[in-house]
């Protein structure tokens, strides 16, 4: 009896075995199969590789020396953060349908290389965003330097969230620091570092070529994140992104409506107008407050849409 035993469990062992070494099988060669399949079909989402270096690499019209190793490998790093910051750089390039034509258009009638839209790219991403250190709006001026550009700046009004008025601010900076040190390049280093940082380090380093100096980390990635975004949104498809003209946010539609007086409730002055608070502060996000003293009557120009881009919905 003790030998049949033996010899039974000894048979359930060795079917035991087979079974387990069956479903092994069967398992490995399912997940074989799944991983030759993405191998084939979905390229893009398991493999990371070194995304395009152009060879030749202009900003602002001016040369970047892409011979030189370390200025190829900084360019490099840019473009492979920006490549895979997915979110934020489909983000990006969704948004520039709606702000480059504008932007594009006061950059040329003050005389400012296009180049230059790509650093409120840099900037903000093209959303009027405000940091840690009070930085605001698409070109990110802190209060004092947005003052001394002509924006008005107060607890009700902030033009640093006005992108037309902002972008004004921006091109009379950037015409100053090119007057002041003759570069593109070291004007556009100067946004990021100011004139005195950049002033400063051209002096003990004897130099006014960006390329040549060594400045703190944030402005010597400043120009190649720049010069990164360029490439990138000038040929997004080369860098994985595909997105066609009607996926990007369309410009919006508005007229000005004149605003020369007090006003003690904006609520009630956006039903005045056919529309509601909401859709006022989103087109006008530099009035940040619900009222307005204006005992001086400054003349203000509101905009409201001029289709049904945003809708009021019935309470």
């Amino acid at each position: 009896m003790k030998n049949k035993s033996l010899i039974s469990k000894l048979i359930y062992l060795i079917i035991g075995v087979i079974l387990t070494i069956t479903t092994f099988i069967i398992i490995l060669g399912f997940r074989n199969e799944n991983i030759n399949q993405l191998s084939s079909n979905d390229k893009n989402f398991i493999e990371v590789r070194t995304p395009e270096i152009p060879s030749e690499v202009s900003l602002f019209g001016e040369r970047i020396p892409l011979e030189s190793f370390d200025i190829y490998e900084r360019l490099e790093r840019e473009i492979i953060v920006n490549t895979y910051l997915h979110s934020a750089t489909l983000l990006g390039l969704k948004r520039s349908g709606r702000w480059f034509p504008m932007i594009e258009k006061i950059l040329k009638e003050n005389n400012i290389p296009e180049d230059f839209k790509y650093l409120a790219v840099a900037e903000s991403n093209l959303d009027n965003v405000v940091s840690p250190a009070g930085a605001t709006g698409f070109w990110q001026f802190m209060e004092a330097t947005g003052k001394k550009y002509g924006l008005e700046i107060n607890e009700q009004i902030d033009e640093r969230y006005h992108v037309e008025k902002s972008t004004l601010a921006a091109c009379n900076f950037l015409k100053e620091a090119y007057q002041k040190f003759g570069s593109w390049t070291l004007a556009a280093a100067a946004f990021n570092a100011g004139f005195n940082g950049i002033e400063k380090w051209s002096n003990i380093q004897q130099s006014k070529n960006f390329y040549n100096l060594l400045l703190n980390t944030e402005t010597s990635r400043y120009i190649f994140r720049i010069a990164a975004l360029k490439i990138i949104y000038e040929n997004p498809s080369n860098y994985g992104y595909y997105i066609d003209d009607d996926e990007k946010y369309a410009p919006l539609k508005t007229k000005e409506i004149i605003l020369d007086s007090t006003v003690s409730d904006f609520t009630e002055y956006s039903k005045s107008l056919g529309i509601n608070y909401k859709i006022l502060k989103y087109f006008n996000p530099w009035l940040r407050d619900t009222n307005l003293k204006n005992n001086n009557r400054i003349v203000y120009r509101i905009k409201v849409p001029v289709d049904n881009s945003m809708k009021i919905f019935n309470d």
